[in-house]
């Protein structure tokens, strides 16, 4: 602590981040990331902005990148906002659309940096809790408020909900913004994207980081009504004009005119999900239906702290958040490669 802070930082509980160890021999687990390195498409984009252009800056406005995305979603270039990585997409969201004077309702279980951001931009909030089955009901989300935000699926859960579910939400709160946080949508949903041209209060967000495999580039974006998205480039250029670099605008474009391997690589994915799911059920876990890049499990006689500091002893790294109560044994567990599902299988029989 320093005296010379601003009042308000003293009192900001910050958003920790999945661990990133440095260990020599690591089944890397715990952050969601690709099993499988980017398309080549996208390395050789990369390449071919690594030239003396770098000294000059990058568009600001993205126009390059925005027009792939618009493309690929069939949507208007005025309706996609890009941001560095969907959490600065995200971090703009919240303090342009959400400073209201009525609560903002997210899921008492989800992501935790929506309260990080409550807490940063001094946002009024209310958590509203998952049923006994840890999925969001949308009738739960029909009180006043002064917007909405889940993630579809929704994390750690990997639950999700079809679209019908989200135009309930969406047409109980034709006054409030609706957001819907697609980070893993692709590994098992559909997209919100569909709904924007006829819902002006639906603002979908996605992310590179997951599906296409850029976590290390940071590309985020967010697809709406041209309204919406005129107030986020508002923010964007209060705060910083030029968020993506011109490697990122290079990568961003590459990853989506290479549709072959995003299908390829979300196909992996969701066959693995699948095979590990079996496996964790025949050791005995409680597992969640997961339309993610991951699982999320409980073993009924084993606490989750235990089996993850056990894993980790063997250089198996998975996540453990350990509240709120509901959740405290459970661990979230990323899909991995074939041969890395195959290690953590292994250590579990052993363990278990």
């Amino acid at each position: 602590m320093s005296k010379f802070w601003s009042p308000f930082v003293r009192d900001l509980e910050p958003y920790v981040p999945g661990e990133q160890p440095k260990m020599a021999r690591l089944v890397k687990l715990n952050t969601n990331e690709h099993p499988l390195g980017p398309s080549a498409k996208v390395i050789e984009a990369i390449r071919a902005a690594a030239d003396e252009r770098l000294r000059l800056y990058p568009d600001p406005d993205a126009l390059e990148l925005k027009d792939a995305i618009a493309t690929y979603y069939r949507v208007k270039t005025d309706q996609v906002f890009v941001g560095n990585g969907s959490d600065e997409v995200l971090a703009h969201i919240f303090f342009g659309l959400f400073k209201q004077d009525r609560p903002l309702l997210f899921p008492d279980i989800t992501y935790s940096f929506y309260k990080v951001y409550c807490g940063l931009y001094d946002i009024d909030y209310r958590p509203v809790p998952l049923d006994d089955d840890l999925a969001i009901d949308p009738a739960d989300y029909s009180a006043p408020n002064g917007g909405i935000i889940f993630p579809n699926p929704n994390a750690p859960t990997g639950r999700l909900l079809p679209l019908d579910a989200i135009e309930t939400v969406l047409a109980a709160n034709p006054d409030s913004v609706v957001v819907v946080d697609e980070a893993y949508v692709d590994f098992g949903g559909d997209t919100a994207i569909a709904l924007v041209d006829r819902y002006p209060n639906l603002l979908v967000t996605q992310t590179l980081s997951k599906s296409r495999a850029l976590a290390g580039v940071r590309i985020g974006f967010a697809v709406g009504d041209a309204a919406l998205i005129e107030g986020l480039e508002r923010i964007k250029n209060s705060f910083n004009s030029y968020p993506l670099d011109r490697l990122a605008i290079a990568a961003g474009k590459a990853a989506f005119e290479d549709d072959d391997w995003f299908q390829r690589g979300r196909e992996l994915v969701i066959e693995e999900r699948e095979t590990l799911r079996h496996a964790l059920e025949g050791l005995g876990f409680q597992v969640l239906p997961s339309a993610a890049n991951f699982l999320f499990c409980r073993h009924p006689d084993r606490a989750g702290a235990d089996l993850a500091a056990a894993l980790r002893e063997q250089g198996i790294i998975v996540r453990h958040f350990g509240k709120p109560e509901r959740i405290r044994d459970h661990l979230r567990i990323t899909v991995g490669r074939p041969d890395q599902n195959r290690e953590l299988v292994q250590a579990l029989t052993e363990l278990i």
